[in-house]
């Protein structure tokens, strides 16, 4: 793809392409069954968007994910990080 759109994506939404890519590599044979695998990529997808995911919300979307993962759709975990208490 065009380097110039992967740029103006970096620039409106202060997240690195490469980051990403990586985070999309390691998804590719991840086993989301799996309650540590889960964590760590729902870490990591904080630390990529800068944001603080509490302990408590970080265990809802883990137990979301692992129990109900075919079901589940980046809308459902969006709203979740969004909702407010």
């Amino acid at each position: 793809m065009d380097q110039n759109f992967f740029k103006g994506l970096e620039n409106k939404t202060g997240v690195n392409m490469n980051d990403i890519f990586q985070l999309a590599n390691s998804l590719q044979y991840a086993n989301l069954k799996d309650e540590n695998t889960v964590r760590q990529v729902v870490q990591q997808v904080a630390r990529i968007a800068g944001r603080d995911v509490p302990k408590e919300l970080e265990d809802k979307i883990v137990k979301t994910i692992v129990n109900d993962g075919s079901k589940l759709d980046f809308n459902t975990i969006a709203n979740m990080m969004n909702k407010k208490k």
